[in-house]
């Protein structure tokens, strides 16, 4: 879908559908809603009028201008009460407009900003309209060929505005967000990709295609390559696959030089039935989901090479199959991480923290200024916090304000929970180091206590996304299944961070 903002009066332009966001409650109408109104005759007084449309959060009314206006219809779409607005009901809501348009087989439609009477800078709000249209209408339809004709897509999307300054800074905030959107979009389709058509070296393929970026440099490292360095843990896990495994080191390059990066590590499990210690069948298709925070790894760098932003990012990327086999690791067996560190395996199904642990101990390599490891981790991080929300855990309060500034700036919410001593104890194994369970009890904490172990004494978070990263119901701009979360999350923190560079 191509975004296009031009300069023009919205009531003068011919489209398909003009999408009019409208506050619950509000009969009076001000500015352009009041003129689009004057316009068609009336139109949206008699519908609010007559009651058949209140502006209740998501509530739709499509209405037929009949040649009054150059707009063929008014869509209009509730906000919920002024007094409780955020951008994330925006977000929502033209979301929500945008499949309504689609529904209508049709293929484009516009709307002003001049609609929305708000504190909040336009920046924000031309953001938020961009994201919620792009991701709304977000379809994964790579496999389906019956009634292939019949699956609609709109191919443009319209923000007029007829103020000079108003124009570019609606201009340039729709660009960022169409770059952000794309690479959310890019992490949907890969985690959405099957098994069989998502491996190891399909992940090192399209990390390739991002590499081809300005800026940018790829290393992939094959088995050979990572058992000369001693990345024991990482490849035990991949020892059960036939798919080869691959490391994937993605480097962004567009700050100083001299400016040590962030090192951004993400769980590249490409499909996961839990090893020797196998997970029910039941939903174990999700499982291909296990990748999540490789791939929104993979889309911040995108997005951050495509926005240009003054940064120094390291993408770190650990990508197998966890599969049982003659040849895979078993419950019992010690692992020597690439840190030395010896690693008694209780359960082969807690692999994450595994390839995380020789791919957190690579990313001390580039001395950088902090790391922050994204992974689909664990189950027990659902049961405390939900779908909604990730998990944040770490040795450094700093970078962990950093984070929820950038969670409160996109809506991707993250939650703290402790990492007190108390929870390292239950990491300690009698015969090796560490083990790589910690039993039931805190599950998602003792996780993130291992992963502390081969972090070294750099600032470091982690972010559990296992709960946002596949949704099994729809929400108003994330469409069922993959999510892409992290990526806009991390893509806000790079942008931060630049500022922070810059002073």
């Amino acid at each position: 879908m191509k975004i296009v903002v031009k300069k023009g009066e919205i009531t003068e332009f011919r489209t398909e559908a003009v999408i009019v966001p409208c506050f619950e409650g509000r009969r009076e109408l001000q500015g352009k809603v009041k003129l689009l109104d004057k316009k068609s005759g009336g139109l949206i007084k008699q519908i609010i009028g007559a009651g058949d449309f209140t502006g209740k959060l998501f509530e739709l009314s499509v209405r037929y201008t009949g040649g009054i206006i150059p707009a063929k219809r008014i869509v209009l779409v509730g906000v919920g009460k002024k007094a409780d607005f955020t951008t994330e009901k925006l977000r929502g809501a033209f979301a929500t407009a945008a499949r309504c348009v689609r529904s209508l087989k049709l293929s484009e439609f516009s709307t002003s900003l001049d609609f929305i009477f708000l504190s909040k800078p336009l920046d924000e709000i031309a953001r938020a309209v961009v994201e919620g249209v792009s991701l709304g209408l977000y379809q994964y339809t790579s496999f389906k060929t019956i009634d292939r004709d019949k699956i609609r897509a709109i191919k443009e999307f319209t923000i007029i505005e007829e103020n000079e300054k108003a124009y570019n800074i609606i201009r340039a905030a729709a660009k960022e967000a169409e770059i952000i959107s794309c690479a959310v979009c890019f992490a949907r389709d890969m985690v959405s990709a099957p098994g069989n058509e998502m491996t190891p070296t399909d992940m090192a393929h399209e990390a390739r295609k991002i590499a081809k970026r300005k800026n940018v440099k790829l290393k992939v490292l094959n088995e050979t390559e990572m058992n000369k360095i001693g990345m024991s843990a990482f490849l035990g896990v991949a020892r059960g696959s036939e798919e080869p495994a691959k490391f994937i080191v993605l480097e962004y390059w567009g700050g100083n030089k001299s400016d040590p990066p962030v090192a951004l590590v993400g769980k590249g499990l490409t499909f996961d039935s839990g090893g020797i210690s196998i997970k029910p069948s039941e939903k174990m298709d999700e499982m291909k989901s296990d990748m999540a925070g490789g791939v929104a790894v993979m889309g911040a760098i995108m997005a951050a090479a495509d926005l240009s932003l003054k940064v120094n990012a390291v993408g770190l990327i650990p990508a197998t199959e966890n599969l049982p086999g003659g040849r895979a690791y078993k419950p019992g067996d010690i692992l020597k991480s690439l840190s030395g560190q010896t690693i008694e395996v209780l359960s082969t199904d807690a692999e994450g923290r595994l390839i995380l642990a020789d791919a957190l101990t690579y990313a001390g390599r580039f001395k950088p200024a902090a790391i922050i490891d994204l992974a689909t981790l664990t189950g027990a991080c659902v049961i405390a916090l939900g779908d909604h929300v990730t998990g944040m855990m770490g040795t450094d309060d700093r970078l962990k304000h950093k984070i929820q500034d950038a969670a409160n700036a996109t809506d991707e919410k993250v939650w703290e929970l402790p990492l007190w001593e108390d929870y390292h104890e239950l990491i300690k194994s009698d015969v090796a180091d560490y083990k790589n369970h910690g039993g039931r009890p805190g599950g998602a904490i003792t996780a993130a206590a291992f992963l502390s172990k081969f972090v070294g004494n750099y600032p470091w978070v982690h972010l559990d996304i296992a709960g946002p990263a596949w949704l099994t119901r729809d929400k108003p701009y994330i469409p069922k299944g993959a999510s892409g979360v992290g990526v806009r999350l991390m893509v806000q923190f790079l942008k931060d961070w630049q500022k922070r560079s810059k002073s």
